[in-house]
């Protein structure tokens, strides 16, 4: 991780921590490098996304300045997801793209998402030379003049391609399924009612009125209960969770049950296997999938690899070694033959396409994933690292391990995104769980890590 870029771009709060003159730099930077890096004689052209939140709007035209002032050409798609985007980079020829967004942070938390040419999250590399000009470690970018200042385009109809494009990718007509979507106020408000719409389901959209502070409040992903309730007091056949800017989705059963992510990687490692499209028999998953996935794919004879979390990781796992499927269980869902990020609305469209070719209920299609019992806390700390590799929480966290044996297992990494430290621990009891994490926590209060 960067300085100011961590596993999912640069975030923090507007105008405290994320500033329109940094996005400004982050532009123009973008703007000169993919200009310098494309054929001689050709303009490049940069695709800007963005979400619901009040301050996105701020972040798109400091970025388009900044990429236009460079020389280079902005494409605005407006409010769309996360992976339209990287769609778009990818199918139209674009340098580079941009998502502004913090996921399912709240609204006064904002982000800037950089995909590459290839539709895939930006390397390391490029990431050290943009924070190194942020810092003012390299030399002024220069300012194009003339004819050489770039333009921005409304490009509203990048969004309508990949609408298109999803639509396009379903086996199956949706007619006589009734179906939920929470919107989370956010990205997916743009774009899911028209793809289920257009499959013929019988869609019903909660969380789907964003006003620039709502996106994520008590709603989407991050919050099931507004769904589950929902699913159950209308009567859907299952509904499906967006976050604030659609690259995750998490699903409810008729019953109003949850099925997370790992539970979605099992269903859908199974019915790719069963279709003989799980290549190297492989699901890739993180350190944080729950045991029950392990033990359920173990019951299927499917392999599985761990990765650090984050999304940016399982791709780099399943690019590197052809794998076709995997995941978090926080929702991000990559399937790489057709997506080179999570993507929530194409998750969901392979949920339904399984359940309908099943012709079972997602209730039953979940009943022999048995979910281990899991406490997971956060923990602010005002250095992660030294939090980490304390030796007295080092200590403790192999006493525990030992202690829970193959039935079990606790976890300690930092967040990505925050000043966090998130505990872990799955047993066979709750009780179990919650103790274990407990012992740790105290731990590192002991050992003044905790603030």
């Amino acid at each position: 991780m960067g300085k100011y870029f961590g596993t999912d771009g640069y975030r923090g709060e507007a105008n405290v921590d994320l500033t329109a003159d940094a996005a400004f730099r982050v532009g123009k930077f973008l703007g000169w490098y993919y200009q310098k890096k494309g054929r001689v004689g050709e303009r490049c052209r940069i695709v800007i996304g963005k979400d619901t939140r009040r301050s996105s709007y701020m972040f798109e035209y400091a970025l388009a300045a900044g990429i236009t002032a460079a020389g280079a050409d902005a494409y605005l798609m407006h409010v769309t997801t996360t992976p339209s985007v990287s769609f778009i980079v990818r199918s139209e020829d674009f340098s580079c793209g941009v998502m502004i967004s913090a996921s399912h942070n709240p609204f006064q938390d904002n982000g800037i998402k950089v995909i590459n040419e290839n539709g895939e999250k930006l390397g390391d590399e490029v990431i050290e030379e943009i924070e190194a000009y942020l810092d003012g470690r390299t030399a002024e970018i220069p300012l194009a003049k003339g004819e050489e200042i770039g333009r921005t385009v409304d490009f509203a109809a990048g969004r309508n391609r990949y609408i298109g494009y999803l639509i396009s990718l379903a086996t199956k007509s949706f007619k006589g399924v009734k179906v939920a979507l929470d919107c989370a106020n956010g990205s997916a408000s743009s774009c899911a009612k028209a793809v289920f719409d257009a499959l013929g389901a019988d869609t019903h959209v909660i969380s789907g009125e964003p006003n620039g502070f709502n996106i994520n409040e008590n709603c989407g992903s991050t919050h099931m209960e507004r769904l589950q309730n929902f699913v159950v007091g209308e009567h859907c056949d299952l509904g499906f969770a967006y976050d604030g800017d659609a690259d995750r989705c998490l699903a409810v059963d008729h019953e109003g049950r949850l099925v997370d992510g790992d539970q979605i990687l099992y269903l859908c490692g199974a019915y790719m296997k069963e279709k003989g499209q799980l290549p190297g028999n492989t699901i890739v998953t993180t350190i944080m999938s729950n045991l029950g996935l392990y033990k359920a794919l173990d019951r299927l004879g499917i392999r599985y690899e761990r990765t650090k979390v984050g999304d940016r990781y399982v791709y780099e796992s399943m690019a590197e070694n052809g794998y076709g499927l995997g995941g978090e269980q926080s929702g991000h869902i990559i399937f790489l033959r057709h997506a080179t990020t999570g993507d929530g609305i194409l998750t969901s469209l392979k949920i339904m396409e399984l359940i309908l070719d099943k012709k079972k209920s997602l209730h039953e299609l979940c009943e022999d994933f048995i979910v281990y019992p899991q406490v997971l806390k956060n923990v602010r700390v005002s250095d992660k690292e030294k939090a980490e590799e304390d030796p007295a929480v080092r200590a403790e966290l192999r006493a525990l391990s030992e202690k829970l044996g193959e039935e079990g297992r606790v976890l300690l990494r930092a967040s990505g995104t925050e000043p966090l430290i998130r505990v872990m621990a799955e047993a066979k009891t709750e009780e179990e769980c919650e103790d274990c994490v407990n012992r740790l926590i105290a731990v590192m209060e002991k050992s003044g890590l905790t603030i």
